[in-house]
């Protein structure tokens, strides 16, 4: 049996403990101890670490009524070694545990919403909420919060019988458990059954700063900071403001109208882009159905290669070309160090986008394709596309959507990433 000297003293930073046992685990050597500081994972809360003579340790679990250390190296068993905690550790964590209790504990006495479930991590908290509240709400019970850590009120220990549970106001009881129960006790506040480390006051947790909140299930999900992780998170927040502020040379309490000025001039800006695309296009298209081969039943092929070109030009590129339904095209394209392609036909036509694609795979890349696109000669098709369109392993088309229609008629849009090099289509 391991005596527990976190459970009446959570201010303790280190002890003398005799070593019981030490045998080689997976996480290391599970060293047992006759007393220790170090709290064991759980409860909802992380584990302590620190250092046992010397010895890193980085995880403590409970097993019976033995807490298990883990360090990094054998001490033998019966020596009597110093078990040191990592004091900002074991800080942070009681920060978060004594946050998550008063925040709890301000949602439901301000709103009536009950904590379901809580996650405690190295920096963020999470608790379930079983009903919703709207961000006004939050920043209510964030405000009541923080006024208990103002006020720098005691935090206490006390066991009880589970038969006296019932005398006490409590946000959260659980009716399952039973013989001596630990209660942790907020003067003037939350009350609950818990087997985690606090600080003695709740000036000690210094800040509670609500992150987000999501819907989740029911009710939502609130995530938040306490203490140290809150202060940091703040003041890098408050940097990316000033950065902000200077880049549109203006103070920091303008930027958010900055930045809606910006998006205003962005859109506008694209709005008259895209014009301009589209009238290029109109110029280039028939350009391009002028110098385009066409068959006995005078159906033109038309293929045209486009530099840093979005996907919606690209459409509208073949769209312009498939206008007189007598056509058939495809438009390649480069998005960054992506080769993307969109191929169509005309609604007169009896071209089978799929078939071309299938043939475009086994024909050689021309010349200028090579330096254009890259060096790569052949290419292997998706593995859901050669499932689909029963294509070999080796015909190598680089598409990874098919069957999509343009406006004008029947058309296949295909992509696929670039790794070492872009890699370029096989031409038409």
């Amino acid at each position: 049996m391991t005596e527990k000297l976190y459970e009446q003293d959570s201010m303790l930073k280190s002890c003398l403990a005799t070593v019981l046992s030490c045998a080689e685990d997976k996480r290391g050597y599970a060293v047992v101890l006759d007393r220790t500081v170090f709290f064991p994972e759980g409860g909802g809360q992380l584990s302590d670490r620190g250092t046992l003579g010397g010895v890193k340790m980085t995880y403590a679990a409970q097993r019976g009524s033995e807490v298990v250390h883990y360090g990094e190296r054998p001490l033998p068993v019966g020596a009597q070694v110093e078990a040191v905690l990592d004091w900002q550790a074991r800080l942070d964590h009681m920060q978060q545990h004594a946050g998550e209790h008063i925040l709890s504990h301000a949602v439901w006495k301000l709103f009536g919403a009950n904590n379901i479930g809580f996650h405690m991590g190295e920096r963020l908290v999470t608790i379930d909420l079983d009903k919703e509240l709207t961000a006004a709400e939050l920043e209510q019970a964030e405000d009541y919060a923080n006024r208990q850590i103002w006020e720098d009120k005691p935090i206490t220990i006390s066991y009880l019988p589970h038969t006296e549970l019932s005398a006490l106001v409590m946000r959260k009881k659980n009716e399952k458990l039973t013989g001596t129960l630990r209660i942790v006790t907020v003067a003037d506040g939350d009350i609950c059954t818990c087997c985690g480390t606090h600080p003695l006051r709740t000036g000690m947790i210094g800040l509670i700063r609500i992150n987000r909140f999501d819907k989740h299930k029911d009710g939502i999900r609130v995530e938040f900071l306490c203490g140290r992780w809150a202060l940091e998170d703040a003041r890098r927040k408050n940097e990316y403001v000033w950065q902000a502020g200077r880049l549109l040379s203006m103070k920091p309490e303008g930027v958010p109208q900055g930045l809606r000025k910006l998006q205003e001039e962005v859109t506008e800006l694209n709005e008259r882009l895209k014009a301009q695309s589209a009238k290029l296009y109109e110029f280039l298209a028939p350009q391009l159905l002028a110098q385009a081969a066409g068959d006995e039943g005078g159906i033109k092929y038309v293929a045209a290669a486009q530099e840093d070109c979005s996907a919606a030009d690209a459409k509208l590129l073949l769209n312009k070309l498939l206008a007189d339904g007598r056509t058939v095209a495809a438009v390649v394209y480069r998005s960054g160090e992506r080769i993307n392609f969109v191929l169509g036909s005309g609604e007169q036509t009896q071209a089978d986008c799929r078939s071309l694609c299938r043939k475009a795979a086994a024909r050689p890349v021309p010349p200028d394709r090579l330096r254009l696109y890259g060096r790569q000669r052949r290419l292997r098709p998706h593995p859901r596309e050669i499932r689909r369109c029963g294509l070999r392993q080796g015909d190598g088309f680089p598409f990874q959507r098919a069957g999509q229609r343009s406006r004008h008629g029947r058309a296949e849009h295909g992509n696929h990433p670039s790794r070492k090099r872009p890699r370029h289509p096989h031409g038409l």
